[in-house]
């Protein structure tokens, strides 16, 4: 057996020691950021948007709130609902320019909060919206606004919906997917679960598309370079824009925080959020290892 397969399998039985048992003191998590990606939120075969989809979303997260639980989403899709608005034919003329990206999560980031308020208000949540970008958690001033303004927002039993702020967004200040931005809410909130509903079913030893002999990683109790070096760039959908690459880094920045962090694959059913918070062996989770020199401000300086 080689040193490359060897090393697949200690990490792969490393982790299932104390796996089952961790997983149930997942019930007990108060509160939690959920964050759902755009393949999440769309028909694969159309690209648009599944509201079923999107309507028991939200039934599940009024259903963790009803439980005593504070809940913040953090949702991508805006641009994947404004292209849908806009029309192919519009797009066709405009082409695919970065502000032609930043006209469409302006257009589609409005309507998409009008959908989750009209849902939630079905299940009597309020909602919130927070726009963010790099600037927002690295500048001192903003970040100390931004904690509170996540504080007040909880104390008035609302759901705040994150996204960045794609339309004002470049490339000096965007943070570059929800994966990232999620464990950055996660952290500066003191979330003790981060939930990514993703379309892959959580971590693997590699990328099992390609290699069948991937072996998939159910608990990892302590994210190490070799963990890290498991990220893939690529991402499983056309419409998203974070890969495994982006899940572990989110990862790196929950668990250093001392918050929980589960992958768990959406095409299970939004019914997957009661499943990860009931504490029942689905995708995979990273324990909390919090890492008092862990300094956000730091790691988002350094992103990009």
């Amino acid at each position: 057996m080689s040193d490359v397969n060897t090393n697949e399998n200690n990490i792969v039985s490393s982790t299932e020691a104390g796996n089952l048992e961790y997983r149930k003191s997942l019930a007990s998590r108060k509160r939690i950021v959920v964050k759902v990606g755009s393949s999440s939120l769309l028909h694969p075969e159309t690209g648009r948007l599944d509201y079923h989809r999107i309507d028991r979303l939200c039934r599940e997260l009024s259903d963790l709130k009803n439980q005593g639980r504070e809940v913040i989403l953090v949702s991508s899709g805006a641009i994947a609902v404004g292209r849908e608005a806009v029309g192919p034919e519009t797009l066709k003329k405009e082409g695919s320019s970065v502000t032609i990206k930043q006209a469409l999560s302006s257009i589609g980031q409005a309507r998409l909060m009008m959908i989750y308020q009209k849902s939630f208000e079905d299940y009597n949540q309020m909602t919130g919206q927070v726009l963010m970008t790099k600037y927002t958690v690295s500048d001192n001033l903003s970040k100390y606004h931004l904690r509170n303004t996540f504080s007040e927002l909880l104390k008035l039993g609302v759901i705040p919906i994150v996204n960045e702020n794609d339309s004002v967004a470049t490339f000096e200040i965007s943070v570059g997917d929800n994966d990232n931005l999620s464990a950055m809410v996660a952290s500066l909130v003191g979330a003790d679960l981060l939930i990514l509903l993703s379309d892959v079913d959580g971590l693997y030893t590699d990328d099992p598309r390609v290699n069948p002999d991937a072996k998939f990683i159910e608990f990892v109790p302590h994210l190490d370079h070799d963990m890290m070096k498991m990220g893939k760039t690529s991402t499983g959908s056309g419409v998203g824009t974070g890969g495994m690459h982006a899940k572990l880094s989110a990862a790196h920045i929950a668990t250093s925080s001392g918050c929980d962090m589960v992958i768990v694959n959406s095409a299970r059913g939004m019914g997957v959020i009661h499943d990860v918070t009931a504490g029942k062996n689905v995708g995979t989770l990273f324990k909390a290892d919090e890492n008092e020199l862990f300094d956000l401000q730091d790691y988002v300086d350094d992103l990009n």
